[in-house]
């Protein structure tokens, strides 16, 4: 795995444009962007998701992530997601998360994590399953960054989100460079 390279995590409930706003982010910084793994695993299953499904999501989101970190050569990864993901709607859907993931939550870092807010209009999507459900899964993603001690900001706005999040990782990257 390559060294010295600042990995920022865009997370946050669905429908909240970490998509969008990691492709916009990748650009402006001229850089890559890892993209959410378990849209495409989701996309290709046929029967309702199992535990062993989100083992798969997770060894995929991480082999990406590696991947992508090994041909990022700006210092800089923009993760559209990560396998916190894998935890939180294991917990919610299953009732559990496969103990690998609970192993790997606390080796696993990002140097910053931008959590969008949920004030945007939801969107339907195929792959998406919790309308009314945005309040709830804010507060989840607030307490599993606090339990993992991370070091995020949250970011709204419908129309500047974009500025926003950029604002948030510029200052991020100033108290980086001090150090």
């Amino acid at each position: 795995m390559k060294k010295n390279i600042i990995k920022i995590a865009i997370v946050g409930p669905e429908s909240t444009g970490k998509s969008t706003i990691s492709k916009g982010l990748a650009q402006h910084y001229q850089t890559l962007w890892v993209p959410e793994y378990a849209r495409y695993y989701c996309a290709a299953l046929t029967a309702p998701c199992t535990l062993q499904d989100e083992v798969n999501m997770f060894h995929g989101q991480i082999a990406l992530e590696e991947a992508m970190e090994m041909a990022c050569n700006t210092g800089l990864l923009i993760c559209d997601t990560t396998f916190l993901t894998v935890k939180i709607w294991s917990d919610y859907q299953l009732g559990e998360t496969p103990q690998m993931v609970l192993d790997a939550l606390q080796s696993h870092k990002y140097d910053f994590y931008i959590l969008l807010k949920n004030d945007i209009p939801w969107e339907p999507d195929p792959l998406r399953d919790f309308e009314g459900l945005s309040d709830y899964f804010m507060d989840v993603w607030r307490k599993e960054l606090k339990a993992l001690d991370a070091n995020y900001v949250e970011v709204g706005g419908l129309e500047n989100r974009l500025q926003n999040a950029r604002a948030a990782i510029d200052e991020f990257l100033k108290t980086v460079r001090k150090h």
